[in-house]
C-alpha cells in the first residue's frame, strides 16, 4: 500500500543552501537532498486504485506558475522541538495551489485535513534535543532567505520509511502552464 504525499521539489540550488544549515543539534537527523522538498498535502497510506485516482484528480488541477522564497527558520514543538524547518515568504499562490488540491482529495472521499497549512521545508527530525542548541540554531539562521525561485510542477510522491529515514520517489508530475 503506498503512503503518498503532494508535494513541490525544490531546485538544486536552493537544495544546497537548506544543505549547508545542518548542524549544531545534538542527536537531530538532518534531511538529506533528496528528502529536502515542500508538502502540500500529506495523504498517508492508500491502496493503488486510490492512488490512480489521486493522480488522475490532481491531474486535472489548472494554475499558472508561480515564485516563491524561502524566509526563515522555525520548530514543531514549542515545549519538546522535534522539527526544524525553513518556511516560506507569504504566497498567496501557494495557498492557492493547496487549496485546489485539498478540494481535489476531498472530492474522491478523503477526510480534510485538519491542521492549519503552514508552507516549510523540514531540515531535521530530532528527539529530546537539547533546546538550548535548538534555539541558538533559531537565532542564528533566523534570517535565513533564498531567491524567488519558479513553482512550474508539483508531484505525487511515494514514501518509504526505513532505518535511515523516509526515501521519497516522485510517481506523477504535475505541470503548472496559463
Amino acid at each position: 500500500m503506498p503512503r503518498l504525499f503532494v508535494g513541490i521539489d525544490l531546485p538544486a540550488d536552493v537544495k544546497q543552501r537548506l544543505l549547508a544549515l545542518a548542524g549544531g543539534i545534538p542527536g537531530a537527523r538532518w534531511q538529506t537532498e533528496e528528502q529536502l522538498h515542500l508538502t502540500l498535502r500529506f495523504i498517508g497510506d492508500v491502496n493503488i486504485h486510490v492512488a490512480n485516482d489521486i493522480s488522475s484528480s490532481l491531474g486535472t488541477l489548472h494554475m499558472a506558475p508561480f515564485e516563491i522564497a524561502l524566509s526563515g527558520v522555525g520548530q514543531f514543538g514549542d515545549k519538546r522541538p522535534h522539527i526544524v524547518w525553513a518556511g516560506l515568504e507569504e504566497s498567496p499562490p501557494l495557498l492557492r495551489l493547496n487549496a485546489k488540491v485539498e478540494q481535489a482529495l476531498k472530492t474522491l472521499g478523503l477526510a480534510a485535513e485538519t491542521r492549519k497549512y503552514i508552507p516549510h521545508v523540514t531540515l531535521a527530525r530530532m528527539k529530546n534535543p537539547p533546546r538550548s542548541r535548538v534555539l541558538q540554531f533559531l537565532s542564528e539562521y533566523g534570517l535565513f532567505r533564498t531567491d524567488f525561485f519558479t513553482v512550474s510542477a508539483f508531484h505525487l510522491f511515494e514514501s518509504r520509511l526505513g532505518s535511515a529515514g523516509a526515501a521519497y520517489r516522485i510517481i506523477s508530475t504535475f505541470e503548472l502552464a496559463e
